[in-house]
């Protein structure tokens, strides 16, 4: 059996599960799979299956020690805010009067939200303007 192939072989097994999966190895086996393609190439092109091992473990190592936290920086998902907690710093105009004690309403991105004013502020009467401080629930935390 000629390792070469095996190499090429498992590498593409490798990088196609990976697709299938959607990315759940967070593209490590992309680029695992793809050094071990290239060595089995680099195996065949010089016609020993020894050399395509060794390539493709100078390439995986390289991978692991160097190229995967770099990899990692760029494909990193940041969080976007959305919902209740898109609105944290954005003003609003008071809709109800809103006191400790009772709960009003106000108007942020056309939207109406149940508020409270924040420890230490409030009362606010209608028409005041308002900057969402943080969200308790569904109720907006206002100063």
């Amino acid at each position: 059996m000629n390792w070469n192939w095996l190499l090429v072989i498992g590498g593409a097994l490798m990088v196609l599960a990976e697709v299938l999966l959607g990315g759940f190895a967070g593209f490590d086996l992309v680029l695992v799979g793809t050094a071990f393609v290239l060595g089995g190439g680099i195996g065949f092109a010089m016609g020993n299956p020894v050399i395509g091992l060794i390539a493709s473990s100078v390439l995986c190592i390289l991978y692991i020690v160097a190229g995967r936290r770099w990899v990692r920086s760029r494909i990193h998902i940041r969080p976007v805010p959305s919902g209740a907690d898109a609105l944290i710093g954005l003003q609003g105009v008071v809709m109800r009067r809103i006191d400790a004690h009772d709960p009003g309403q106000i108007r942020v991105r056309d939207e109406q939200w149940r508020a409270r004013p924040a420890p230490g502020t409030g009362p606010f009467e209608e028409g005041a303007l308002v900057t969402v401080q943080s969200v308790d629930g569904v109720t907006l935390l206002v100063r």
